[in-house]
């Protein structure tokens, strides 16, 4: 199968490309060097030249708070929406797969109840969330041939993330401050790129949920466990986010996510966010 991967120099995309070439796929890895999601004569031409039987679309704008900034919102709705839609249209024309990686924030984050797959109470709390959600609706509106994939928490070997985030903190802090009352799954990126691709092989199409197993912990749990993981000394003392200060971007406090419609068509389940996070740091050197 040939499949184009969007994204590719992020931490998704890179892995999903590694996962299809151990398979034996032909990935075709593009980032914005190669194609500009935001410009449709590029995206018709890039994947209409490759013709790829499936597209795995991870390229996103994913910096929440810079999302909130004026200047910025035309430019997040033009990558998260708008090249959702030019690249849901050039699979139309190729009558092939797609993929659309989303979030939990197209939801309005509170209860706590787990958000359902199939779920429709949208609510986003802020810019990133309200356009992604713009490209969920694009997808589902132009395709039959597809899979939307929610997921959080994510990490992964390359780009920021918040495990990187706390080691480099630990290691000048004796005590840290991490939020108690936001609530969900971290998603190891190294494993959800394996469900992707298992996804892209079938034709098991609609929306998915999808994070690493273990329960629902706080990003204090989280940081609490990489600490201990990592072998740091370092306290990590629970807040609330109105202690802990307002970002420019609302946070959602329920990121739960039911997966259950993963089993329910067949998909093996990631494994726990503690084995991904033993392994993961493994990956990094520690």
């Amino acid at each position: 199968m040939k499949v184009l991967v969007t994204g590719v120099n992020g931490q998704l995309g890179h892995d999903v490309v590694n996962e299809l070439t151990k398979r034996g796929h032909n990935a075709v890895g593009v980032d914005i060097d190669e194609m500009d999601i935001t410009d449709k004569k590029c995206v018709d031409d890039v994947i209409g030249k490759a013709k790829p039987d499936a597209v795995i679309h991870c390229a996103a704008w994913t910096a929440v708070d810079l999302a909130e900034e004026a200047e910025n919102i035309d430019t997040v709705r033009a990558v998260n929406a708008y090249g959702t839609k030019y690249i849901a249209q050039s699979c139309r024309a190729l009558d092939c797969k797609m993929i659309y990686i989303s979030t939990d924030y197209v939801f309005d984050g509170q209860g706590n109840e787990p958000w359902q797959a199939d779920c429709k109470d949208y609510v986003p709390l802020n810019v990133y969330g309200q356009t992604k959600l713009e490209g969920e609706l694009a997808v589902a509106g132009t395709l039959d041939k597809y899979f939307i994939v929610r997921i959080a928490w994510v990490f992964g070997v390359n780009g920021k993330n918040f495990i990187k985030t706390m080691l480099n903190v630990g290691k000048t802090h004796d005590t840290v401050t991490v939020v108690n009352d936001q609530i969900g799954t971290p998603t190891y990126t190294y494993d959800l790129a394996r469900l992707l691709v298992d996804m892209i092989e079938t034709e098991k199409y609609g929306y998915y949920h999808a994070t690493n197993e273990g329960g629902y912990i706080s990003w204090f749990d989280f940081a609490k466990e990489i600490y201990a993981q990592a072998g740091y000394s370092t306290q990590v003392e629970p807040v609330s986010t109105a202690q802990y200060g307002i970002s420019k971007a609302k946070r959602p406090f329920n990121s739960r996510l039911d997966k259950s419609k993963l089993l329910q068509n067949g998909f093996t389940p990631l494994p726990t966010w503690q084995d991904a996070l033993a392994r993961y740091l493994k990956e990094i050197g520690y």
